[in-house]
């Protein structure tokens, strides 16, 4: 098969589509003939050396699909050739064959092509792990989603605003990007470059007001964070993309408001793990997907020949929302 390698220089790396071994499905698994996958920042981490896959798990870049079931192991009973499928990936993406526990493959709803089904897993499972398994998100109450016009962002407003009716802030840099928060279900949409987002939120629904946060940035956030949380409020960190070395921090607002203070990322969880998220995730959204109460919001669609130039939209934040790949 062809798939996109990654050649390390010393000025960097750059990416070729040259042959790959053809994955064999292990009896539990089925092989996919992938029609889309999607970038994600890791995909960045990992062509630079900074993100290594788990152990296992392909080298090649890409942690989602869409395509169709091309066969299937010999233990394997959920899935027939043919089928529309999609789902997470350990690694490997970024070719034209994968290989997928059959239990972590979801059926793909009829109204979605493969570019939007490709667009959803790893942020939308990202998303709902934060959300519900981890930030313990209940009805009605408020959320504090930060860069919310990335892929994950985009995913948790949808997420919390039709599972949990919850009331929703969003904060990013740019105001196209707050438009679409705004419109997925935010009530409040600040951005971070002119506005002091703490202060805002005080300011428009009071103080000590906020359930969960959910953030990406890290180190510039944290005060802000600790300013605007409720009693027994909860963050959940994915990411420190702003940084992750704090100074001058006193932790009495732990004590003093309760706070439960959780990180997580997803690749490297076992594969138990993300077989129960994902059927969790399948019995409480796919419905919504068919319907159109959910959709992945997608930024920009590129062949697979350009994926250098995808790289790049997204290293630069320009997108809002996914960047997916065709053309396989």
């Amino acid at each position: 098969m062809k798939a996109i390698n990654v050649i390390q220089e010393k000025s960097g790396s750059s990416l070729t589509i040259d042959e790959a071994p053809t994955p064999e499905p292990a009896p539990h698994e089925i092989l996919v003939q992938i029609k889309a996958t999607a970038i994600n920042r890791a995909d960045l981490l990992q062509r630079k050396g900074g993100y290594d896959p788990p152990q296992g798990a392909s080298p090649i870049l890409g942690l989602e699909m869409a395509g169709i079931v091309e066969e299937v192991g010999s233990k394997a009973t959920k899935w027939n050739p043919g089928d529309r499928v999609f789902g997470l990936l350990a690694g490997g993406g970024y070719a034209e064959y994968c290989t997928i526990h059959e239990d972590m493959a979801m059926g793909i709803p009829n109204n979605l092509s493969f570019k939007e089904a490709a667009a959803i897993p790893e942020t939308f499972l990202t998303a709902f792990q934060a959300l519900d398994w981890l930030g313990k998100l209940q009805n009605q109450e408020t959320v504090l989603i930060h860069a919310a016009g990335s892929g994950v962002g985009t995913s948790a407003i949808q997420l919390a605003h039709r599972l949990y009716d919850a009331r929703i802030i969003g904060t990013a840099g740019k105001q196209h990007k707050l438009k679409t928060a705004e419109a997925l279900g935010a009530a409040y949409a600040y951005n971070y470059k002119k506005q002091n987002y703490a202060e805002k939120i005080i300011e428009d629904i009071g103080s000590d007001s906020i359930d969960l946060v959910i953030d990406f940035i890290g180190k510039p956030y944290w005060h802000k964070n600790m300013e605007v949380l409720a009693m027994d409020g909860r963050v959940v960190y994915l990411s420190f993309l702003g940084g992750h070395k704090l100074e001058g921090v006193s932790l009495v607002p732990i004590l003093r408001k309760r706070l439960s203070i959780l990180g997580s990322t997803l690749r490297n969880r076992s594969e138990q793990y993300k077989i129960d998220l994902t059927k969790d995730f399948a019995e409480k959204t796919l419905d919504l997907f068919g319907k159109g109460a959910l959709h992945p919001v997608i930024d920009s669609t590129y062949d697979w020949s350009n994926t250098e130039e995808a790289h790049q939209r997204m290293q630069d934040n320009k997108n809002t929302g996914k960047i997916v790949l065709m053309g396989m």
